[in-house]
């Protein structure tokens, strides 16, 4: 799940190398913490957050058995 999310990511943002992705397990869910340069955080999230919506869509629809939770961290 971190390669689908860090793969989609760096697609989109000016500085892929900043793209970081951290898996961490709590229970049944796993939580992704995306970290990306403050300066694509406006490119990540997109207007009213649609481009993030849709990248929570495609992580969902990867792993529909699982429960995963995308977070964008400062």
């Amino acid at each position: 799940m971190k390669a689908l999310v860090e793969h989609m990511v760096r697609a989109l943002v000016d500085q892929p190398d900043f793209v970081q992705v951290e898996e961490v397990e709590e229970g049944q869910t796993l939580n992704l913490r995306l970290t990306v340069h403050p300066d694509d955080m406006g490119k990540v999230i997109g207007k009213q957050g649609r481009t993030v919506k849709a990248i929570r869509s495609v992580v969902y629809a990867a792993a529909p058995s699982q429960r995963i939770r995308l977070d964008i961290v400062d």
